[in-house]
């Protein structure tokens, strides 16, 4: 099986930016935290704002490990909504004292390329600087979206680390469709 290889990156921020706001770039906007968040609306969300950049660890979890990670109350989900449709989603884990992780955060691919990205990190670092803490960090990788790590540090993220990665490609593995079309990779057919 193929072995795909990877860099991450590691982006931290020291403290809450007090650079310009990012207004809404639409009207017609709600972002709402989902509260109680059920296993089939998340597995929604992460499977369709992640599968083009390859998201596959949370596929691995059955649905009670999963709704069991959601019940945490260290774990926060807010939906960005355009006219009453999902439009993306970030996730923060709370779970470390004085510091909020950016689990996850993405676009619906529908919805890429309004300028909905910046307003929603802008979203995502306003909540986090909302407790008592002294960073918040990110990791990004060669696979997501080719602006993520740009979009990061615009918002005053800084990089802090890099690693080097590897894994078992999903789509051979079958967790991912076969015929995903990756910027980085080849298809695999059908």
């Amino acid at each position: 099986m193929a072995r795909l290889e990877d860099t991450v990156t590691y982006l931290e921020m020291p403290a809450k930016p007090a650079g310009p706001r990012i207004h809404a770039p639409l009207t017609r906007l709600a972002l709402m935290q989902a509260e109680e968040c059920t296993v089939s609306f998340y597995r929604y969300l992460y499977e369709t704002v992640g599968t083009p950049w390859l998201w596959f660890e949370r596929r691995l979890m059955d649905d009670a490990t999963l709704a069991a990670e959601l019940a945490r109350d260290t774990t926060e989900i807010f939906v960005l909504y355009v006219g009453g449709v999902p439009a993306g989603y970030f996730e923060l884990d709370l779970s470390m004292a004085r510091e909020t992780r950016l689990a996850y955060f993405g676009l619906i691919p529908d919805f890429i390329g309004r300028k909905l990205g910046p307003f929603l990190l802008q979203a995502a670092i306003d909540r986090a600087w909302t407790r008592p803490i002294e960073r918040m960090w990110v990791h990004t990788c060669t696979f997501d979206h080719p602006k993520a790590l740009e979009l990061y540090q615009r918002a005053g993220f800084v990089v802090y680390d890099r690693r080097q990665a590897s894994f078992e490609d999903p789509r051979e593995r079958g967790i991912l469709p076969r015929t995903l079309a990756h910027p980085l990779l080849p298809r695999l057919g059908g």
